[in-house]
């Protein structure tokens, strides 16, 4: 596990009401808060974080409740006492093709079938047809129809350009409850992905009722030349052994920090690789396609319930096209890169890049979690 205590937290940490999971060698995973530079626990106040979410006011009772202080934040990088995804019972949700730009970058990724030699040339070629305007167009709006007839036309209409464009949002699974990693863990690219990245995002927590009660960081680890070759391989790219990272922590909602910050978020990432490659970009939540609370309301609803909860994946305006290795062949990870995510708001998940057949297995699930809870009580 790699750790830097004196990077995690945000910059405004002092009026930062932050939940998470940490991982006590002694009885399991517990639910914490940071107070003052030490971890407290928050067990006896909730059991689960999906329980701890559906209080009401949450950041007000975790602000009261007393805990149990575990030690100082630099104590979460050892053995005994580890950082998990901050999410425990709620489904992980993501929502995709969220951002003009990475719409664009889809499209290239399915008309090149997951060559990036070819998406070099598809680039060019796309943003000429489109012009300078299509990205302003809002999506469902008659603009947007307007824009979806004339690419139809010339016969460049994509399936990511009907759900960048039209009026129902991309929302899909990206994993299975429980299944998350957390600062400092190894997250996993497959071995026979050879065009990858990663996804900086804004994660939204919302409770059982779908209201949003704070925000995390996320890394939404994609294999583009898998979703490039179909679309039906959408779960082979996304949902895979430690390819979803979540945390540091949850930042709940409060008068200091709420669904404007989130709208206004910074997101910076970098890449180092143990090659001495270095990669840099950045995700502006201002530039976003579509409100967060319309996909909130597009993943929630009478449609469809998540009791439990849901930690829901906004998406990336980051797409590198940066050279790795060969001219015309784009970025894509390799094992020992070490990915960094910053907000000033949220603070910082930092993550190492390993093969999936190679990561830590996921074992602890959700009958796991029941044992664990019955053996404390």
């Amino acid at each position: 596990m790699i750790f830097d205590a004196a990077d995690i937290l945000p910059d405004d940490a002092s009026a930062a009401v932050l939940v998470g999971r940490v991982w006590r060698e002694d009885v399991g995973p517990r639910i914490v808060t940071v107070r003052d530079g030490a971890v407290f626990d928050l067990t006896r106040l909730a059991p689960t974080m999906a329980d701890l979410l559906d209080l009401p006011d949450v950041a007000g009772q975790v602000r009261r409740a007393a805990g149990h202080r575990l030690g100082s934040l630099a104590a979460l990088g050892g053995r005994s006492l580890a950082l998990l995804a901050p999410c425990d019972l709620q489904a992980v949700k993501a929502a995709g093709v969220t951002f003009a730009d990475s719409m664009l970058e889809r499209v290239i990724e399915e008309r090149a079938g997951g060559d990036a030699g070819l998406a070099t040339r598809l680039r060019g070629e796309l943003g000429d047809a489109l012009g300078d305007d299509w990205s302003k167009a809002r999506p469902g709006s008659p603009e947007a129809e307007r824009l979806k007839a004339v690419l139809q036309a010339q016969g460049l209409w994509s399936q990511y350009l009907e759900v960048g464009l039209g009026p129902y949002a991309e929302i899909f699974t990206k994993a299975q409850p429980m299944a998350a990693v957390g600062y400092g863990a190894e997250v996993g690219v497959r071995p026979d992905s050879a065009w990858n990245n990663p996804e900086p995002e804004v994660v939204l927590a919302c409770n059982a009722g779908g209201e949003v009660v704070g925000a995390a960081l996320g890394n939404d680890v994609n294999l583009r030349d898998f979703e490039g070759r179909s679309a039906l391989l959408l779960g082979k790219a996304k949902d895979n052994n430690a390819s979803c990272a979540i945390g540091p922590f949850i930042r709940l909602f409060d008068d200091a920090f709420g669904m404007d910050e989130v709208r206004s978020a910074e997101l910076e990432l970098s890449v180092v690789g143990e090659d001495g490659f270095r990669l840099e970009g950045t995700s502006s939540m201002a530039r976003i396609s579509r409100d967060p609370l319309d996909l909130v309301g597009q993943t929630f609803g009478a449609h469809h319930q998540y009791p439990d909860g849901a930690m829901l994946f906004l998406g990336t305006l980051f797409t590198p096209t940066q050279d790795r290795d060969a001219p015309g062949a784009g970025f894509t990870h390799k094992p020992g890169d070490r990915v960094r995510i910053r907000s000033a708001r949220l603070g910082t998940l930092l993550n190492r890049v390993v093969h999936t057949d190679v990561a830590a297995p996921w074992t602890f699930g959700v009958r796991a979690l029941y044992r664990s809870l019955a053996m404390q009580t």
